[in-house]
């Protein structure tokens, strides 16, 4: 990722998609993540590079690949440099899909369901793994303008890396803004080439009902939120976001 990200903006731009796909790379100041969540900012100092897992065109009709859906499940738009980003990025994916099963097995134990209950709504899954790189800045931010807005995630989980740089935080229930504890694997190689970041975003399948899981509410405490659909769901945010 941080080869990909090093190529000049002409490059990395070879892998801009067109209006309407959410994936390959996307240039700073493009995503305003603060808009998912009603408010309004200037657009966020990072550039974006994101695949999916349609390539295979039999995994895109499985997860509800239909008319007028073309543009959402798209193949991937890879880079030509380096040469061996997409074979990482793929075997990165294959692990995390086999992790995030994991931990939704044990979420659904924790919420007093069968550990398999989540089965079928993920086995489609239409996830992206994302790289976020939040380059080294050349002016000095607008006000209000933030690496990444404030925001909650949009998925069923999202399994972080990052390279330990400061900068990730979550607000408390207090209401206070914190610094995410990080557990080093390697001594990163200092900050020469910016923060970076690689989320898996997983997500269920594209058809999947959303809805107040059955242990989570009662008649005295109904659901909060209307039923949808992930794919729907996911879509109007990326819409929300996007410019």
């Amino acid at each position: 990722a941080r080869g990909f990200f090093a190529l000049p903006l002409e490059e990395k731009l070879r892998c801009a998609p067109t209006p309407g796909i959410h994936r390959g790379y996307i240039p700073m100041e493009s995503t305003t993540l603060a808009r998912a969540s009603g408010k309004e900012t200037p657009p966020d100092l990072c550039e974006v590079f994101s695949v999916n897992r349609f390539d295979d065109p039999d995994a895109a009709r499985r997860a509800g690949l239909r008319e007028g859906r073309e543009a959402f499940f798209a193949p991937n738009l890879w880079p030509a440099q380096p040469a061996d980003l997409r074979q990482a990025f793929e075997a990165y994916y294959a692990a995390m899909e086999g992790l995030a099963n994991h931990l939704l097995g044990l979420m659904a134990l924790a919420l007093g369901l069968d550990e398999d209950w989540f089965d079928d709504k993920v086995r489609n899954h239409v996830t992206s793994l994302t790289a976020n790189h939040y380059p080294q800045l050349e002016h000095p931010p607008a006000p209000g303008q933030l690496r990444r807005g404030e925001h909650t995630d949009w998925g069923s989980l999202t399994i972080l890396h990052h390279d330990g740089e400061p900068g990730l935080q979550v607000r408390s229930l207090d209401g206070a803004w914190v610094d995410v504890p990080y557990v080093g694997v390697v001594v990163p190689a200092g900050n020469a080439g910016g923060r970076l970041a690689i989320a898996f975003f997983h997500q269920p399948a594209y058809d999947a009902r959303i809805e107040c899981i059955p242990t989570c509410t009662s008649p005295d405490d109904p659901p909060r939120h209307p039923p949808t659909t992930s794919g729907e769901w996911i879509e109007s945010m990326l819409e929300r976001t996007t410019d």
